[in-house]
């Protein structure tokens, strides 16, 4: 049985998608059924036009282009290797060849009957997800319909069991416990003592929220003597509440409490504060449904005190960042979650490094100054620890206060950058950081920078570009970063040429669709012979969203899968393509995780040969959006002119 043909077909599609995904008593059926068909370089299995065929097809080996004519132009759209299927319109849609089959070299097929597969297909919901995902969309919507679960080994899944509660809804108390706004301070302690309960939340006569009372307000207020027993409510409230609507996630409750620094939230009708009360959510509850959130970790990083207590706070993060990669949770989410994280982490450490100015006896300067996060940091897109990319933005001083403000804040940049290495952050090779002299200036130096950089655009000062035009305020006053944001864009108002420079930039790591049988590898050095997911792939998408959302004149929005989404609203007519470079960039942002994940490491870096046939497909179609970008960038940019 084992030296039969249909074994030995057996053994060969068992390796690759989607056959991968059937049963062995099911595929070994389906083998029986298949033709080999020897073919010769330059045969034409099927050409566009041609009425629907009999069988799909499997290559065995050699190779197969897939060719478009446009107007005449024979256009190559992919080339097919060893385990690739193509010619499925027969078993998709009643219609002609949309492509050429063209054979390439000497190649064996295995031709496919259609009505027996089509019976597989009716019979296995995964196989038809994995057909419908990946070929009916047609040829650069693959990803369209990506499900992580797919692109996954089986064996790199948690345990299914696993209670994935961040987008879980949340059970809510149908009974709020509120007071009107003259309800005695006294009697409202009264109410929550009686109910249990730890905060009371203050509404109208509507019974719309006007304000929240916690424990904590009376720790601070009431019981430090500063506001009296018999003063209504309303002396001791925090107003105006943070609502919520009622079908809000865990996912959403974490990052609403991060993000606003609570520790409840209020439920109302319509979420809004004009509707009434139902509801109150706790951190504490959140605490009931699970132990680690990045609430509680986001708590914890403010009361550390040493680089090693919040190394092991952003460790543990990193525990959390396995959970929900693994369980498919959204990486807009995952993003947000790991960014609230490593902006806490770097606020600590600037608070604890002004602590130890302080006890050392430095002056602090009276110029306020903006702590600026660069790079994937500064586009909210650093799931993993990699290295440091900051600067340093400090208000204006005369020149005699200039040296000594410099100074100061130099040696409170070389104290942070220090401790965020023993974090975990390790220093920028390029030394792209807020202790170097040149990225530690007054908002009038950077300004002058950023202006020589935009109207002088060199090579280097395209380079600084990609890195500092995704600069992002963290800590101190981020009123500096708004003036600096809009000189930038002032000065870009009519300098085309600049953009021109900048798209010339993106185009510098054209896309990998000429991958065939193998990925681009480094050809020398510490990484020879390995793929560098960042430069071929992420930063050419990263690169590409950057200078059309400052040619839209957008702000403010940093992360580059939200960049393309404001821009398929800014353009519908390319709405299309945007959202595919989202979709393809959020992928490869999982896949990187996923490498460093396993590796202990950035996940920058990778050896081709260890990706199964499904991650190469899943990868590969993340290349096609970067083709259609850059001759897009080539187009309104006129790039063609620059040489």
């Amino acid at each position: 049985m084992d030296n039969t043909i249909p074994r030995r077909i057996y053994d060969f599609l068992k390796d690759f998608p989607p056959f991968n995904l059937l049963d062995k008593e099911v595929l070994l059926l389906l083998c029986e059924r298949v033709l080999v068909q020897y073919r010769r370089p330059e045969e034409v299995v099927f050409q566009q036009g041609d009425a629907p065929g009999s069988h799909i097809y499997v290559v065995r080996e050699g190779a197969v282009q897939l060719l478009r004519e446009v107007n005449g132009e024979t256009i190559l759209v992919e080339q097919c290797d060893e385990g690739d299927l193509f010619g499925l319109r027969p078993l998709l849609a009643d219609d002609h060849y949309a492509l050429t089959a063209r054979v390439s070299e000497e190649s064996l097929l295995y031709a496919i009957n259609v009505e027996g597969f089509r019976e597989v297909v009716e019979n296995n919901p995964r196989i038809a997800f994995y057909l419908a995902s990946n070929y009916a969309a047609g040829i650069g919507k693959r990803y369209n319909g990506y499900k992580p679960s797919l692109f996954l080994e089986k064996d790199k899944l948690i345990d299914s069991n696993f209670p994935l509660l961040e987008v879980q809804s949340l059970e809510k108390s149908k009974d709020p416990v509120t007071c009107l706004p003259n309800t005695p301070i006294r009697e409202a302690a009264a109410i929550m003592t009686g109910r249990q309960v730890g905060s009371i939340i203050v509404v109208d006569e509507k019974l719309a929220p006007a304000g929240i009372v916690t424990d904590k307000d009376f720790r601070t207020k009431v019981a430090t003597g500063l506001v009296s027993l018999d003063k209504p409510v309303t002396a001791i409230m925090s107003s105006p509440v943070i609502t919520v609507v009622p079908d809000i996630t865990v996912a959403d409750v974490q990052i609403q409490m991060v993000k606003h620094r609570i520790n409840h939230l209020c439920i109302t009708e319509d979420g809004t504060t004009d509707s009434k009360v139902i509801g109150v959510l706790s951190e504490h509850d959140l605490m009931v449904l699970q132990g680690n959130n990045p609430a509680i970790l986001v708590r914890e990083v403010r009361r550390c005190y040493n680089a090693e207590s919040l190394r092991q706070v952003r460790e543990r993060s990193e525990s959390l960042l396995k959970e929900y990669i693994y369980q498919e949770v959204s990486i807009a989410f995952i993003s947000t979650v790991m960014s609230e994280v490593n902006d806490e982490i770097i606020k600590r450490v600037i608070v604890l490094s002004e602590k130890e100015m302080e006890q050392e006896g430095h002056e602090k300067p009276e110029a306020g100054f903006c702590w600026l996060a660069l790079g994937s940091e500064g586009r909210e897109e650093q799931l993993l620890r990699t290295d440091q990319d900051n600067a340093l933005l400090f208000d204006n001083v005369s020149d005699e206060a200039y040296e000594s403000t410099k100074a100061y804040y130099l040696k409170l940049a070389g104290k942070v950058t220090y401790l965020l290495n023993q974090v975990g952050f390790e220093y920028c090779p390029g030394d792209m950081m807020a202790s170097n002299p040149s990225w530690c200036l007054s908002l009038q130096e950077w300004k002058k920078q950023f202006s020589e950089w935009i109207f002088e655009p060199s090579p280097q000062a395209v380079r600084f570009c990609t890195i500092f035009f995704d600069y992002r305020p963290i800590y101190g006053d981020t009123v500096l970063a708004e003036q600096l944001t809009a000189h930038i864009f002032d000065s870009i108002q009519d300098q085309t040429v600049f953009l021109a420079f900048l798209g010339k930039d993106a185009l510098q790591n054209p896309p990998p669709l000429t991958f065939f049988r193998n990925f681009v590898v480094e050809n020398s050095g510490e990484h020879k012979d390995e793929f560098d997911i960042k430069s071929r792939a992420m930063m050419p998408l990263a690169d590409a969203a950057r200078v059309l959302i400052l040619n839209a004149r957008v702000g403010k929005i940093n992360n580059t899968f939200r960049r393309f989404e404001k821009l398929a609203e800014l353009e519908p007519h390319n709405q299309e393509l945007f959202e595919q470079a989202a979709d393809a960039y959020e992928i490869l942002m999982r896949y990187r995780a996923l490498q460093g994940l396993k590796n202990h490491n950035s996940g920058r870096y990778f050896a081709p040969s260890e990706l199964a046939k499904m991650e190469r497909i899943n990868l590969r179609n993340c290349f096609q959006p970067i083709k259609e970008l850059q001759a897009l960038l080539t187009t309104r940019f006129q790039l063609s002119f620059l040489g």
